[in-house]
């Protein structure tokens, strides 16, 4: 079995845990910016303790200060406003929407890399749409509020268009730069990015939930921190669109947990859509 697939199934599992405490942080209705602060500063902290213990050295600095900023500056955008989306849509229409990310993945790798895009590919993105048709419209049709549903859904496909960004970003550095390094400095940026959100948002949150948010950030940044890493270290040695694909199956995983933790019910049509959305990413395997 190769290398590659064995760390794209490790960062898969990691992944989705990571995932789902985005949903646990939105119901204990935790303070966002210092959930994403302490979990930023986590891997900032773990990275750059590994990278100096390692006694590991750079290779291409201005590679490493462009992958990083792209890649900080999406990442924050994309886990604020997924975590924000989880206040107003179910996670079962918000995970499945988010990690079809890879659709803009492979697009990009198609018009700038000269990607050759197979038919089982072509399937993959028009499954893609239909999944988006069918969840926003099942998240539409929710009972409450239509202004907090289209906030939702808003923040939903900001997040899908920064993951894809992360994404593509992470693949760049995994193979032009040193990982631990680029992590280090990814992360440190996207620290900074995060703490200026904090001192507007500490106004409007208690004590208690930004207590919270600080515990569930420093567990989110050590499992990430393994998640990511091995997210690079796959990508590094295999092919982008393979592993984004059998990674972007995470967000199964947070889901199930959702309903096994907080009995979210899946209705057919949001189990039809997170059906869809596997079949999508396993078409977009090359």
């Amino acid at each position: 079995m190769k290398n590659w697939y064995v760390l794209s199934i490790a960062a898969l599992v990691l992944m989705g845990v990571q995932r789902f405490l985005y949903k646990v942080s939105a119901e204990r209705e935790c303070d966002t910016a210092w959930t994403t602060f302490s979990f930023m500063a986590t891997v900032t902290v773990l990275s750059a303790v590994f990278f100096l213990s390692l006694k590991q050295t750079l290779t291409d600095a201005r590679m490493l200060l462009l992958t990083a900023g792209i890649n900080s500056a999406s990442f924050v955008l994309g886990t604020i406003t997924h975590i924000e989306a989880l206040k107003h849509v179910p996670s079962g229409v918000v995970y499945p929407i988010i990690r079809l990310n890879m659709v803009v993945v492979v697009l990009f790798s198609v018009l700038f890399l000269h990607d050759h895009v197979s038919l089982h590919q072509v399937l993959g993105i028009l499954l893609a749409i239909a999944v988006i048709v069918i969840l926003t419209r099942d998240a539409e049709e929710r009972k409450g509020s239509l202004g907090s549903i289209r906030k939702g859904l808003f923040l939903v496909f900001v997040s899908l268009i920064s993951g894809s960004v992360a994404s593509i970003s992470s693949k760049f550095a995994a193979v032009y730069s040193n990982k631990l390094g680029f992590m280090a400095l990814s992360y440190f940026l996207g620290t900074l990015f995060s703490a200026a959100l904090i001192h507007r948002s500490s106004k409007e949150r208690s004590g208690g939930s930004r207590k919270d948010a600080v515990r569930i950030g420093l567990l989110m940044g050590l499992i990430n921190f393994l998640g990511f890493y091995t997210f690079l270290a796959a990508l590094s040695v295999g092919p982008l669109s393979i592993i984004v694909s059998i990674t972007g199956l995470h967000f199964v995983i947070a889901v199930l947990l959702s309903v096994i933790v907080y009995k979210e019910k899946l209705n057919r049509t949001r189990i039809l859509g997170m059906g869809l959305a596997v079949a999508s990413i396993l078409f977009l395997r090359t």
